[in-house]
């Protein structure tokens, strides 16, 4: 009988663990490997393997009977498409895709193609979870709670560059410890109250925090209520001071459990069992044969699937000072969130949240919606009050997301690198001393430190006629003192060439005497004036930034130009922003290569002072277009 041909997508990272397995299976005479893809190999051969460029190519060297598919998860619904289309079941790694409607993609390809797909969620091949399923071992499950506390430092963050990234290329990935790393730990406490397709779903509540400087989630706890009433928490980190193989604690209606779902052990009133674990790809091949029944087909990954789209809808909150503290140095340097495992422990037990638990680091404020910005009946803009702004990002309104007449947005906020860079909005680094910028504070000699010193920005009063809003606002330091008044005015309208804004901040002293504004550059770091206007980018590629007589950041920053022009391809499609200073001639900040930004400096290289009775008013017009450079 000719053994089923067996492919394997992906040979690095996790990949070696599944070609360990193949080539185990091989040895068993359970199947043969037929060839191997992965364009980074660039070899004709891996150890005997064939090398291929894709299935397609693979099928000219023999059976292609089951392909393995252990690639980045950008790459999973393609790659699983492709094989399915050529008529293999498959293995594919977890996640399996990212959205509700990606999943939709896969079922439908598989009942199309007469196929199936098997997720590589490992710990559901446990014998545990049967025994606790029926009945036998608790009684019925009433509820699960995942426990992880794990460490990674900045080398994991650095191995791939989708690693801790939400999205790359316009795909979501949502990298994080809840979808990735301890993505068994969700799916398992799922599977044991029986909640394993998107129907069984009722409810999901995810809080997610990041300490490390990535887009993803690093601490987040989730809390799923399923339609016959049950619930399944997980409580997970990857800041942890030490790292504990995770588990699961498990309530029945006669008593209580913990699995140890990495190694199938079951401890029950101090009493510890050793279950067995049926390999996925053998159970595949074995469906394949004998018509078992797959352990975690795709269908049953439907919940966890629903877990993604309520991780998709949220934003990690960061997590800074004074709540964590960092480890080592270099590729070895790691953060540690403080009480973080007291804090999952409390929330495992309880079956809730981390604002539930009274975690002090938790932030459970979102953003309200100031205003909608809208032309030709198109959102172009929409202004948030930065009530979901950390107090060491000094919270703030801003206009957040910023669009393109046609959609592609051109705006970015909380990014992992500086989560108080947010949107496109005014932040002022010192205010007599109060930190209106957030982060660390900059003091020449020492350079950035942390300080408790940063304040905070509210509206106090706002109206909106038509295209044209006015706003009363209020700057606030660290003990909620007014330091500095606003009075704010944007315009919006239709051009040419796409939209307009215009953006006017007056500035007026609170009292009797001078405020003086400030940053980094008037505090003596040079060529850092940044602080005023500031438009923050979301990731692009083909920048070119550029007045009427410089081109390119080297040129361009520090320059007092009457215009700026910003183009880039982003992630909708290529845009260009053309920003004005009206009536000044401040200098512009320009970050191209470290991060994606432009701004206004309002004190480049000295403060800017506010008399009493006389206000300081910087205003500025922008222009935003698709496609590319807009003419000055």
């Amino acid at each position: 009988m000719t053994l089923p041909g067996v492919v394997l997508v992906g040979a690095r990272g996790y990949g070696l663990h599944h070609r360990a397995n193949i080539d185990r299976l091989v040895a068993a005479g359970a199947c043969a490997l037929t060839a191997v893809v992965d364009p980074a190999l660039g070899a004709t051969t891996d150890a005997g393997a064939p090398v291929v460029p894709d299935v397609a190519a693979a099928r000219l060297l023999g059976p292609v009977d089951v392909v393995v598919v252990a690639a980045p998860i950008a790459a999973h619904l393609p790659l699983t498409l492709d094989a399915l289309d050529v008529g293999a079941d498959v293995l594919l790694e977890k996640p399996p895709v990212t959205t509700r409607d990606a999943l939709g993609v896969l079922l439908e390809a598989e009942r199309r193609n007469g196929r199936v797909v098997q997720v590589g969620f490992q710990s559901l091949g446990s014998a545990a979870l049967p025994a606790f399923r029926n009945g036998s071992l608790v009684g019925a499950v009433r509820s699960a709670a995942a426990v992880g506390t794990w460490t990674r430092d900045q080398a994991y963050w650095d191995r791939s560059p989708w690693a801790g990234r939400r999205r790359v290329g316009g795909v979501d990935v949502l990298d994080g410890v809840v979808t990735n790393p301890l993505a068994h730990a969700v799916a398992t406490a799922l599977a044991l109250v029986g909640c394993r397709r998107a129907g069984d779903v009722a409810r999901v509540e995810v809080e997610l925090y990041r300490a490390n400087a990535i887009e993803g989630d690093d601490t987040s706890a989730v809390r799923v209520t399923t339609t016959a009433g049950l619930e399944a928490t997980a409580a997970l980190t990857l800041c942890a001071t030490t790292e504990v193989p995770p588990t699961v604690r498990v309530r029945g209606t006669t008593g209580d459990g913990v699995l140890h779902y990495t190694t199938d052990d079951v401890t029950i009133d101090g009493a510890t069992e050793h279950l067995q674990r049926t390999d996925l790809l053998e159970n595949l091949l074995a469906h394949r044969s004998r018509g078992d029944a797959l352990l975690v087909p795709l269908v049953s990954t439907g919940a966890f699937v629903e877990v993604l789209e309520a991780v998709r809808a949220a934003e990690p909150v960061q997590l800074d000072h004074p709540w964590v503290e960092w480890e080592g140095g270099g590729p070895t340097r790691r953060p540690v969130v403080t009480e973080v495992e007291a804090t999952i422990d409390r929330a495992a037990d309880a079956r809730a949240l981390f604002s539930e638990v009274g975690a002090p680091w938790a932030l459970t404020a979102r953003d309200e919606t100031l205003q909608v910005l809208t032309v030709d009946d198109v959102t172009v803009a929409v202004e948030r009050d930065g009530a979901g702004t950390i107090a060491t990002s000094s919270p703030r309104p801003y206009l957040h997301p910023v669009r393109t007449l046609g959609g592609t947005v051109v705006s970015a906020h909380h990014p992992g690198d500086h989560d108080w860079h947010c949107g496109v909005g005014v932040a002022i680094p010192d205010i007599d001393g109060v930190n209106g910028w957030g982060g660390r504070t900059y003091v020449h000699g020492p350079g950035y430190v942390w300080r408790d010193d940063h304040g905070s920005v509210e509206v106090v009063h706002a109206e909106q006629h038509g295209t044209t809003s006015t706003e009363e606002l209020v700057w606030r330091g660290p003990d909620r003192a007014v330091v500095l008044r606003e009075d704010r005015t944007l315009r919006w309208r239709a051009v040419e060439s796409g939209w307009e804004l215009s953006w006017s901040s007056s500035f007026r002293a609170h009292g009797p005497s001078a405020v003086h504004l400030g940053g980094p550059g008037s505090n003596g770091r040079v060529g850092a004036g940044y602080g005023g206007f500031f438009w923050r980018f979301p990731e692009c590629t083909g920048i070119v930034v550029r007045t009427a007589d410089a081109e390119g950041e080297t040129a361009v920053h520090g320059s007092a130009a009457p215009w700026i022009t910003w183009s880039a391809v982003f992630d909708g499609g290529p845009a260009t922003i053309r920003l004005e200073a009206v009536d000044h001639r401040d200098p512009w900040f320009v970050r191209a290569e470290d991060y994606p930004a432009i701004g206004s400096a309002l004190a480049w290289d000295s403060r800017a002072v506010v008399q009493p009775g006389t206000p300081l008013v910087r205003s500025f017009r922008a222009t935003i277009t698709d496609g590319g450079t807009l003419a000055g």
